[in-house]
């Protein structure tokens, strides 16, 4: 554990446990929002000085149809540098979704709700599919460095996401909401606003909604997808406001069948290629039944923000949280034979954010303490594909303890002359319980305890500083820069626990056990280095910003020779890499009615040496990281003109390889999608009536979209996924 500092901080940050954190506030850059049409702003944390994030705001999200309102990540996919793959065009996918950020998985990234983290196991990762989008204000997204007191959870090496909720209004209203399209797709969406009671001066919101589509290929629905949400806001002085909010999210979906390399070099043949509609009672042919690769997934979160303004000078704040889910998934296992696999996830997290924040005449301080404990029971069992018989466990591990994970942070910002400077030192804490698992033995199954599928207890540690500092040159013209140390702990345990149980006899036979395994898991650290500038006239507004990161301790696919006749392949820390690129946001107006906006982006995203394990070398030196794009374009125009709105958007994503020697290339794609809508207002029965009209995949593409690499069902080769065809929705809105 490094302790150089460390104790002081935590020493002042445990004087906060049980006292209240600061809650998030949405902060743009009055200058620059121009346009009441525009979709994407600069933005920061409360108290910090430096725009270091983009928020998409509620136009931002609107514009990009009815895939936005139910995926935190289609949402987002507006910005320069983040590529979102999906296999449908709803949004509704939960595992079938990819997002990168400057080529780094969004999976490692962090997502959170008013700071507070959302996250769960098998894999890691954010929850984008939990909540509907119309009940935020905006989302933050922070590629570099990322402000100290968000609750980042796991880590944020993938960049972090701030969901930023829209507290019930002070007038009573309602929003109505009715979807259809290709597909059966069907949407409906209900929030009702209390407006503030009298006497008490409460505020209540309430919403819900219900979401089902079809495939758009094979047999099966991507629902139905259900979510419910309320918050309260409830003040408790002249400054404060207590805020609670209870979101709950189920989702029963039947899957895509993926389809291997060799497959995409035909697209056309293949693209319509997908499960089995009916079973034949061969088990080998089985596995792709349809209602055998499916998934059910249940969460439920509740967050509260609790501040107390004690005088002009200091403020405290808590946001304790809780955090449920409950999902099982059935695939089909290539690599078992004719074996269907349940997989189970049941997670349960608690814990809160405290921080207090402070006024000085030459900056403001904020100091705080995460604290969360988290129990995360990850099961498999297996069934006979044509028989469904119990044919034993694939993974039982138990832990011995709950994983807790604690952070002390400090942040300061200030302004001296033309610059705003703000800094920030974040410590991550993190102790991994021990784990026992369990071996099963036919007819009966019983577990019984295996010593060599041990886990022993383990801690992760680092010290994470940030630094910004912005120079404003002139009205319209300012500098930036940043730095930031960002991490994800060590995650995907599950695929590690398949490969030694599926080849345990020649792991033994070697002397390699389960703890041995893991003792190759570490940490992933990203340093991050960013360059930017703003310029902005009334005709155009020009953000650049240069980028440069290193990258340690990747999980990384190695090979092993020791293991069995032939050797097999795993998962160890032990890559190392280097990006570095840019990112630009453009946008031009030209008079009142057209908006362009042009997001090209480039990240050079390289492996640094070979990967070296065991004696066996990988051939990966300067190989671009998989799934990686170099170049992406995101661009559109928004016409307006009376009641009416126009949105053609395209996007363009270059050629990516689906395995580390670049041997797997799938190739570039264009992509043009459009929005019409109509707007009108001050109608007699409502505020406004909206209608739109989009169409996904406006001239049919045939492309592969999402590449998922070591897919454990399918025996750790990389899946490949076709992008949706041409599609098309209608939603009418009314907001009363």
């Amino acid at each position: 554990m490094k302790k150089n500092g460390v104790w002081a901080l935590a020493a002042l940050a445990c004087l906060l446990v049980g006292t209240p954190t600061l809650a998030a506030e949405t902060v743009t850059l009055d200058a620059m929002v121009v346009k009441e049409k525009k979709l994407v702003t600069p933005t920061r944390q409360t108290h910090e000085t430096v725009y270091t994030g983009s928020e998409i705001t509620r136009e931002g999200i609107a514009a990009q149809g009815a895939k936005a309102a139910v995926s935190v990540y289609e949402a987002i996919n507006i910005l320069p540098g983040i590529s979102v793959e999906s296999v449908d065009p709803y949004g509704l996918g939960a595992e079938q979704k990819s997002i990168r950020v400057r080529g780094v998985r969004g999976s490692l990234g962090a997502m959170t709700v008013a700071g507070v983290p959302n996250y769960g196991g098998n894999p890691m990762g954010p929850r984008d599919y939990i909540y509907d989008t119309e009940n935020f204000e905006g989302i933050a997204v922070y590629k570099g460095a990322v402000p100290a007191d968000l609750g980042t959870g796991v880590g944020a090496r993938g960049g972090a996401i701030e969901l930023r909720p829209l507290w019930p209004e002070t007038e009573a209203g309602a929003l109505v909401g009715q979807g259809v399209g290709a597909d059966s797709y069907s949407r409906t969406f209900v929030r009702l606003d209390s407006g503030t009671l009298p006497a008490v001066n409460t505020r209540l919101s309430v919403s819900g909604s219900y979401t089902d589509a079809g495939k758009w290929k094979g047999p099966g629905d991507l629902g139905p997808r259900k979510n419910f949400n309320f918050m309260l806001s409830q003040p408790i002085s002249d400054r404060d406001e207590v805020r609670f909010q209870l979101n709950y999210n189920s989702l029963d979906q039947h899957l895509y069948r993926p389809l291997a390399y060799a497959e995409t070099l035909d697209l056309d043949a293949n693209h319509d290629k997908d499960y089995n509609a009916n079973l034949t009672g061969i088990a080998a042919r089985d596995i792709d039944y349809y209602d055998y690769n499916r998934g059910d997934y249940v969460n439920r979160d509740f967050l509260s923000v609790i501040p107390w303004t004690f005088s002009d000078l200091f403020k405290l704040t808590i946001k304790p949280y809780y955090a449920k889910e409950d999902t099982e998934i059935l695939g089909g296992s290539t690599a078992r034979g004719g074996i269907v696999q349940k997989r189970m996830r049941d997670i349960e997290r608690y814990g809160f954010i405290s921080q207090i924040d402070s006024r000085f005449s030459w900056a403001t301080a904020s100091l705080g303490y995460w604290f969360e404990s988290s129990d995360m029971r990850i099961t498999q069992e297996n069934f006979n594909a044509a028989t469904l018989a119990f044919k034993g466990y694939g993974m039982v591990m138990e832990s011995e303890d709950d994983g807790i994970g604690h952070s002390p942070y400090i942040k300061l910002a200030g302004s001296i002359g033309g610059f705003d400077w703000q800094a920030g030192l974040k410590y991550f804490y993190y102790r991994d319980p021990a784990g026992q698992g369990y071996t099963a033995a036919a007819p009966d199954y019983e577990l019984v305890k295996a010593p060599d599928l041990y886990r022993q207890e383990k801690s992760y540690d680092e010290l994470e500083p940030t630094l910004g500092v912005t120079y404003l040159f002139s009205e319209n013209l300012e500098f930036h820069s940043s730095y930031g140390r960002n991490h994800i702990r060590p995650y995907a345990y599950v695929p590690l626990v398949t490969v030694y149980n599926n080849n345990r006899a020649a792991f033994q036979a070697a002397g390699v056990t389960l703890d041995d395994m893991f003792s190759g898991y570490d940490m992933e650290i990203t340093d991050t280095v960013e360059l930017g500038a703003r310029f902005r006239t009334e005709r155009m507004e020009f953000l650049p910003t240069l980028f440069y990161a290193k990258h340690k301790n990747l999980l990384s696919t190695i090979f092993d020779p020791r293991i069995g006749p032939n050797g097999v392949n795993y998962q160890q820390n032990v890559g190392e890499a280097t990006g570095w690129g840019f990112d630009v946001e453009m946008n031009f107006f030209f008079g009142e009615h057209v908006i362009f906006f042009l997001n090209p982006s480039y990240t050079d995203l390289t492996y640094d040496d070979d990967l070296i394990f065991a004696e066996a070398t990988l051939d990966t030196e300067g190989n671009q990281v998989v799934d990686v794009p170099e170049w992406m374009v995101k661009s559109g125009l928004i016409l307006s003109w009376g009641d009416f709105t126009i949105i053609p958007m395209l996007r363009y994503m270059d050629e990516r390889y689906g395995n580390p020697e670049n041997t797997e290339k799938i190739d570039d794609y264009w992509v043009a999608d459009l929005k019409l809508g109509y707007t009108r207002k001050n109608l007699s029965f409502a505020d406004a009536l909206n209608v739109s009209l989009e169409v996904i995949n406006l001239f049919d593409e045939a492309y592969v979209s999402l590449i998922q690499e070591n897919d454990t069902l399918r025996g750790g080769i990389t899946s490949y996924y076709a992008g949706a065809p041409f599609t098309a929705m209608l939603t009418v809105s009314l907001d009363m």
